[in-house]
């Protein structure tokens, strides 16, 4: 029964020590940089960091940007109260007659559209020469 015990624990170790040794072969080639998943993380990496710092700029840049329109909407309402208020004082100027307009030559239908002239006469004498 030792025996038996003994056969089967060194199997196990056997089978421990193989499984360990394909284990470490497939983490040298995963860890390969130049061709394994080594490298793809070492890439996605610098991607990131890549992304990081666009993105960070692009935040400034908004912020900069929520800034001048903020600025930019204040300015606007104050104009737009000047403007009320101005138009509020002519409200209260008199109004003066308006001078009479003589009335207009009534205008012929065709006034409003456009006229082609063509000129043949160039083009004949173009073709002819």
């Amino acid at each position: 029964m030792e025996l038996i015990a003994d056969i089967l624990l060194g199997a196990g170790a056997f089978g421990a020590a193989a499984y360990c040794m394909v284990l470490s072969r497939r983490l040298k080639r995963l860890t390969q940089l130049e061709t394994g998943m080594g490298g793809a993380i070492a890439v996605l990496s610098a991607q990131v960091d890549g992304l990081t710092r666009t993105l960070a700029r692009a935040q400034q840049a908004a912020h900069g940007s929520a800034e001048t329109l903020d600025s930019q909407t204040r300015r606007a309402e104050d104009a737009v109260k000047r403007l009320e208020l101005l138009l509020s004082s002519l409200h209260d100027l008199p109004t003066a007659a308006a001078p009479a307009r003589p009335a207009a030559a009534p205008e012929s239908a065709d006034a409003g559209r456009p006229r082609v002239v063509r000129r043949r006469a160039r083009r004949l004498a173009e073709q002819e020469a």
